[in-house]
């Protein structure tokens, strides 16, 4: 989880072949009304995302009844956002990238075709909740390098599980 420029999807490849799963982009599962919304600049609200988080959920929930590792990329900035997913997917897991504001506006000005455009990051980072109490999840700083940042990831999840 994360905010737009923070790696997801990077980190994210990384560590489920690391653990030997498979990686899905949440922005993919977004509808397409909510992508094109987005492109205008203009930030989700919590009705655009409440179908796209239970399909997250969903999906989860879906790869751990098959016995497969399930790594999805997904901003969820808020804790009732993450509910959602966890009210589908009850053993979720978060890891959380997030670094500065700085590091992330540099990393966002340098992806060519991403349909998320910069001066969103503001919105993002206004909304983000950072992790609190019995969600199960840990914050990674995001000013490590991908490779090293995953495989402290991978680590922290195998001995969680």
């Amino acid at each position: 989880m994360g905010v737009s420029g923070s790696g997801k999807t990077t980190v994210g490849e990384l560590i489920a072949n690391d653990l030997g799963g498979d990686f899905v982009d949440g922005d993919a599962l977004h509808p397409a009304a909510n992508i094109a919304k987005m492109s205008r600049g203009i930030p989700l609200d919590d009705d655009d995302r409440g179908p796209w988080l239970q399909e997250v959920g969903a999906r989860l929930e879906l790869a751990r009844a098959e016995g497969r590792t399930l790594v999805l990329g997904c901003s969820a900035l808020k804790r009732s956002y993450r509910d959602v997913i966890r009210a589908g997917a009850p053993e979720t897991v978060f890891v959380h990238l997030h670094g500065s504001r700085d590091l992330l506006w540099e990393r966002m000005q340098v992806r060519p075709g991403h349909f998320m455009p910069a001066s969103l990051l503001d919105s993002q980072l206004a909304t983000l909740e950072m992790l609190e109490g019995e969600e199960h999840g840990r914050v990674f700083d995001v000013s490590a390098d991908p490779e090293t940042l995953a495989s402290v990831a991978t680590a922290w999840l195998r001995s969680t599980h």
